[in-house]
């Protein structure tokens, strides 16, 4: 178990390496001058100058990067003064450590990402279950089309509409705020529950048919039916040996869709008018703030790298074959 960890923690940094390598010198492809933001309108040839020396632009765009990544472990040096490590740097923006923004906004897009995961997963794989138990039933015709109907729907407009119905109109929930959650839990949950909801919405329709696909292919299978045969009551043939086979591709399934996971995160955050990696993201490339985009990608690149560990692990527990191979 530990050496296929080790392996994965390996392409994992090498995953990291070469996105954050992609990510530095495509910036330096674009036709855009970073000093710029920092010169102010009455900008002269030398003020530029010496803004490039101040931020280390002056330098070939390797020996830049060697010492962007150096920095990260080591910490910099700046005209502003000794930068702590974990150092991204100061934003071209605002002159402000790029780190102290990125602690401040990635709670919140992981606190979308981790509770629309756990709601489309539970609520998904529950609905998947029920529709196998009762085939071609009423219930499993009503599932099978409110998961077609889901499919269709984009988080911006489920967004919207849960808006103008839950908030504006039944005055149900209060609008999607984010709170700490170790100032106030309670706040926390209820200010995330819609977009939690809005989130899991398109995920829960995949999952729930791929979950009764996979359980009806799995209560078709050998073993189940020897399990049926040697006496076991369907409650237990259902869980302990349908649902643990099943549960093996859903895993793999949910490490694929990680990326999806924050992608769908950040425009979730749009569409509510909140504060996450995901508009720091796009207002650094539209800025051309090369310390915060190279921040906001490194961490969220790490994140779902992590994840996916995590993912593999859980998929090498369920299925023991995975540590061999």
């Amino acid at each position: 178990m530990l050496r296929f960890l080790a392996r994965r923690t390996l392409g994992a940094l090498v995953i990291i390496l070469l996105i954050s390598a992609i990510t530095f010198f495509l910036f330096f492809a674009l036709p855009s001058e970073p000093a710029l933001m920092s010169c102010g309108k009455n900008c002269t040839a030398d003020s530029l100058a010496v803004i490039n020396k101040n931020l280390g632009l002056d330098q070939p765009v390797p020996v830049q990067y060697w010492h962007y990544m150096a920095g990260i472990f080591t910490g910099r040096e700046f005209s502003a003064g000794h930068c702590p490590a974990p150092c991204f740097g100061y934003s071209f923006a605002n002159q402000q450590p790029v780190w102290d923004t990125i602690v401040d906004r990635f709670p919140t897009t992981l606190s979308i990402a981790l509770g629309g995961a756990v709601v489309f997963l539970v609520v998904g794989v529950g609905v998947g279950m029920l529709a196998a138990a009762f085939r071609g039933t009423w219930i499993d015709k009503l599932f099978s089309s409110l998961s077609l109907l889901g499919n269709a729907l984009q988080i911006y407009f489920v967004g919207v509409l849960a808006l103008a119905v839950l908030v504006s109109g039944l005055h149900w929930m209060d609008n999607p705020a984010y709170h700490p959650i170790t100032e106030d839990p309670v706040k926390w949950f209820t200010g995330m529950l819609i977009p939690w909801l809005v989130l899991s919405v398109i995920f829960i329709a995949s999952y729930s048919r791929m979950t009764r696909s996979l359980m009806i292919e799995q209560l078709s299978e050998d073993h189940v039916r020897t399990a049926r045969a040697k006496g076991l009551g369907r409650s237990a043939v259902f869980f302990r040996y349908a649902w643990r086979g099943a549960l093996a591709p859903i895993v793999t399934i949910f490490g694929i869709d990680l990326g999806s996971l924050f992608s769908g995160a950040i425009i979730t955050e749009f569409t509510f008018s909140l504060h996450g990696l995901g508009r720091l993201a796009v207002s650094s490339v539209t800025g051309t703030d090369l310390p915060m985009l190279m921040a906001v990608m490194l961490v969220g690149c790490t994140a779902i790298v992590l994840a996916n560990i995590v993912v593999d692990a859980a998929y090498a527990l369920i299925d023991p074959r995975v540590r061999l191979a």
